[in-house]
């Protein structure tokens, strides 16, 4: 695979180099030997950004990863692709435009599907009380999960709050 390596706000050492090449070349058991692998590390305060997107005929394959180490960002978005070419593999293969030319025969022919198939393990069932968003977050902070599901009481509407990044939250609500 041929690497298109691109700093923003970061000097690409030669470390960095070789971490993002051994990683990323986990990925080559699915790619032809000339595909090209664009990836774009940045860093803005302690944001550690990767972004990697790889052209294949008709389509591409992109992720985007962030955390506060580029280490642990690199190793987040080889999985990430990973399990998007094991799950999406009919819509990246489409023989019809000509993608194999694209990616390794052993990986068409190969059947992904069992390996990431979605599986319910658990299930609960739950009242749902009318309340007002904050009181949502208080109960869900002291649940300890990262969403409450929840009867808004200003609206009647079920709606969700969510745990974000930097201690904040996000309210989900229905359209009308």
């Amino acid at each position: 695979m041929n690497y298109v390596i691109v700093g923003k706000n970061i000097d690409v050492t030669p470390g960095l180099k070789q971490a993002v090449e051994e990683k990323i070349g986990k990925l080559e058991k699915y790619f032809a030997p000339d595909t090209e692998i664009h990836v774009t590390l940045s860093v803005e305060k302690d944001r550690h950004k990767i972004e990697v997107t790889i052209p294949v005929k008709g389509s591409i394959i992109r992720s985007e990863q962030v955390s506060n180490d580029m280490y642990v960002s690199i190793d987040l978005v080889e999985e990430i692709i990973e399990r998007q070419l094991k799950k999406d593999k009919t819509k990246s293969i489409d023989k019809e435009q000509g993608a194999t030319g694209t990616f390794k025969q052993e990986y068409i022919e190969r059947d992904y599907q069992d390996e990431d198939e979605i599986r319910i393990v658990r299930s609960k069932r739950f009242g749902i009380k009318p309340m007002y968003p904050e009181d949502a977050c208080v109960q869900m902070e002291l649940l300890g999960h990262n969403f409450y599901v929840f009867r808004n009481a200003e609206t009647e509407e079920v709606n969700v709050v969510y745990k974000r990044k930097g201690n904040t939250y996000g309210l989900i609500e229905p359209e009308n």
